[in-house]
């Protein structure tokens, strides 16, 4: 296998399809429940502060009406995906109705690097055009969008390790230091501050951590059990530090969903619904 055949993998155009479906769903949820400040914020448009992205782009700040549209056109975007020949016209609904809305979130606050994979998860889907459920045919462009997203999923980490280690000076000054135990003190709850006696067991968990975060992008590599192995070990992690610290980072979960292969799904149906072959019946002898 060549770099770019890596790089630009035939994958059924059936798996952008459902990606897309999973990807829609999340995007309104995430505006009506995780980012949903952005319309209770429009009347304090002098405290939104864009990111350079909203300033490169001259994104005005958001009104009641613009943001009112946006949802609408993600709640369009996400029934739109449910059809079976319309779901590109979804996603181009829910790119236009996301991306104002999340660069509105982080103008509002600090820049959240848990929604780096998912918003250019938005920008990779949009390059593929038509993609059906049923359709299972390999897809040069939809191999590239699918990578697309699984790259930034696992630079997410990586990068985040990078950031460690650039503001703690070595990677052993963070990892041996006693950032979870202040995260457990700060935001910890009755069960996690039991974890606060055994300090030696955090030091271990950051060095874990750690490791897993610059280890991340391996998981571009692997394949079956191995693949899903890792995606379990995410999984885990990450519920463990919702469980502890109430952080979901579900903007990145998600986006693990480009590493499953979605196209099965379409392949279920189609065994569904397949009619059942009848078998022939002898014709009676003659007396």
């Amino acid at each position: 296998m060549t770099v770019l055949d890596w790089l630009v993998p035939a994958v059924p155009a059936a798996r952008v399809a459902w990606l897309r479906r999973i990807l829609a769903g999340f995007v309104l949820l995430d505006a009506t429940l995780l980012t949903n400040h952005v319309l209770q914020h429009v009347h304090v448009a002098a405290f939104w502060h864009p990111g350079i992205v909203g300033r490169t782009l001259h994104l005005p700040p958001p009104t009641s009406l613009t943001a009112t549209t946006a949802l609408v056109l993600m709640a369009a975007g996400f029934a739109l995906s449910l059809t079976r020949r319309l779901g590109h016209i979804g996603w181009v609904c829910t790119a236009v109705g996301y991306l104002p809305w999340v660069f509105w979130s982080m103008g509002f606050g600090y820049v959240a690097h848990d929604h780096m994979a998912i918003v250019v998860a938005v920008f990779a889907l949009l390059s593929v055009g038509r993609a059906d459920a049923d359709d299972l045919r390999p897809s040069r462009s939809a191999g590239w969008a699918v990578r697309c997203v699984q790259i930034a999923t696992v630079m997410t980490y990586t990068g985040s390790a990078v950031s460690k280690w650039v503001r703690s000076g070595t990677p052993a000054a963070w990892a041996d230091g006693a950032v979870t135990v202040w995260a457990l003190t700060r935001r910890g709850n009755a069960v996690s501050r039991l974890l606060l006696e055994v300090p030696q067991f955090l030091v271990a968990v950051q060095w874990v951590v750690l490791c897993c975060e610059f280890l991340a992008p391996v998981a571009l590599f692997l394949r079956r059990r191995l693949l899903w192995a890792a995606l379990g070990a995410v999984v885990v992690f990450h519920l463990s530090t919702y469980l502890t610290l109430g952080i979901h980072f579900l903007p990145t979960v998600v986006c693990w969903a480009a590493f499953l292969p979605l196209e099965r799904l379409s392949r279920r149906r189609v065994e569904r619904t397949a009619p059942i072959p009848r078998t022939p019946t002898a014709s009676p002898r003659p007396t």
